[in-house]
């Protein structure tokens, strides 16, 4: 879908019981890093699972236009790549739509080339600040040539003919920084080093080492991660198998939940301990989720999980498994939304510099379907109604998504179990991370349908 398409809006009622085992796409953040290293290393990498989502064709279209091979045979990726150090000036802006991850990582992997490289995205996009990650490449030799106010996009990035490693603190916990960081120390002679206080998802450094790069990790006696590359080494392809994005699984787990006599099995999902913290939260506020068959795949921890719905409980959600969950606050306010008492999310000032103000956009949204709630600078307290009596705002009134997709799929699984429809003001974006949503939801029952104009 352009990211000019004309608005589709969407609407959620009270659904029957859902049933059914389902897959959902491969993980996003696995996807992306995917077709990045294997973009950039010698010979071939194949993959499978590939989450074929807007934004991660985005990042194939980069690496295509800097020189690396991209083909899809039947279910397979196959990629040749540049090789480590190797890769071309676009000819042209690389465009990444609504892609965050892909543009932030994508910055950190050409700064230290010696060429220019503008970056380009869609409205939700160029409103989002890219200085966090372009602050420690400038300190590397990388000149921003031209960025719209606030280093936003559309922006331009000119590299140092010879980068500097450096040693840099991350100020926030950020996957995508330390990420950038570390792969603009790929093409940097010597040593570059990321220093993280707070963990988050570490699927850089695994897939990093799996490619074949120096890098290690050291942790002090006081928890912080000292993560260590040497540049200039080769990268070689390989066979990559995508679990399921727990992400996207968050959806329909919660639906199950909160769908009276509900009772799903969703396979095949990413068990990493960075990306597991709804799944805890969850489990805290009394849900019956079941983790069957746990395994490991490619470096990667896996599992199914059995999901039934659950009288949910409030709870308090502390500050230091945001990292752990940073994408999956919107679907667990839905959930709040059916449970019993307050419950209260702490340290969400990342959601903020999300597709959209998520914490703005999630607040407005449950005020608008009947949701007692209190949005604090980081913080945010639903008080929930078991049942769902009183909530929802029926088709007239329509929560608007900002172009965030979690936004629009959160509030499309709330419908399904309140009171009254829940509609939201455009579902055109929800292709960008999980394309298949609505077929998936409706296959296991749910009351969801786009409303086309007359």
């Amino acid at each position: 879908m352009s990211h000019e398409a004309a608005p589709l809006p969407a609407v959620s009622r009270k659904s029957s019981p859902l049933s059914g085992k389902i897959r959902v796409p491969g993980d996003k953040s696995i996807s992306h890093r995917s077709f990045m290293f294997g973009g950039l290393a010698s010979g071939e990498t194949r993959i499978t699972g590939l989450l074929e989502g807007e934004d991660v064709m985005r990042t194939g279209a980069a690496m295509k236009a800097m020189g690396a091979h991209i083909e899809k045979h039947g279910d397979e990726w196959v990629i040749r790549g540049t090789g480590n150090g190797a890769l071309l000036q676009p000819q042209e802006p690389l465009d990444f739509g609504n892609a965050g991850t892909g543009s932030r990582l994508t910055m950190g992997l050409v700064g230290t080339y010696d060429m220019e490289t503008t970056f380009v995205g869609d409205a939700s996009l160029s409103g989002r600040p890219m200085g966090r990650v372009l602050d420690p490449l400038r300190q590397m030799g990388v000149q921003v040539l031209k960025a719209a106010p606030g280093d936003r996009m559309p922006l331009t990035l000119r590299g140092p003919r010879h980068a500097a490693p450096i040693t840099y603190r991350v100020p926030m916990a950020s996957a995508q920084v330390k990420s950038a960081v570390l792969l603009a120390g790929l093409n940097t002679a010597g040593i570059t080093t990321v220093i993280e206080p707070v963990m988050t998802r570490d699927h850089t450094e695994k897939m990093l080492q799996g490619f074949g790069a120096n890098l290690s990790v050291e942790t002090d006696e006081r928890g912080v991660r000292h993560i260590f590359i040497e540049g200039q080494g080769k990268l070689t392809g390989q066979t990559i198998a995508v679990p399921g994005d727990p992400s996207s699984a968050g959806f329909p787990l919660v639906a199950a939940l909160i769908v009276p006599g509900s009772d799903i099995t969703i396979e095949n999902v990413l068990m990493n301990p960075t990306r597991t913290g709804l799944l805890a939260t969850l489990q805290e506020m009394g849900g019956r989720i079941d983790v069957l068959n746990p395994r490991n795949e490619g470096g990667e921890d896996v599992a199914d999980l059995r999901v039934r719905h659950s009288d949910l409980k409030g709870v308090t959600v502390p500050p230091e498994r945001a990292p752990s969950m940073i994408d999956e606050y919107p679907v667990l306010a839905v959930a709040a939304c059916f449970a019993e008492g307050e419950t209260l999310m702490l340290g969400l000032e990342e959601l903020r510099v999300k597709e959209s103000d998520r914490l703005a956009a999630v607040a407005t949204g449950l005020k608008l379907n009947g949701v007692d709630c209190t949005e604090g600078e980081a913080t945010l307290s639903v008080r929930g109604v078991p049942g769902g009596k009183g909530l929802g705002a029926g088709k007239d009134a329509a929560v608007k998504t900002h172009l965030d997709h979690r936004i629009a799929m959160s509030f499309l699984v709330m419908g399904l179990a309140s009171e009254k429809p829940v509609t939201v003001d455009d579902a055109n974006m929800i292709a960008t991370s999980f394309p298949e949503f609505m077929d998936m939801m409706t296959g296991l029952g749910a009351s969801i349908e786009t409303i086309r104009a007359a």
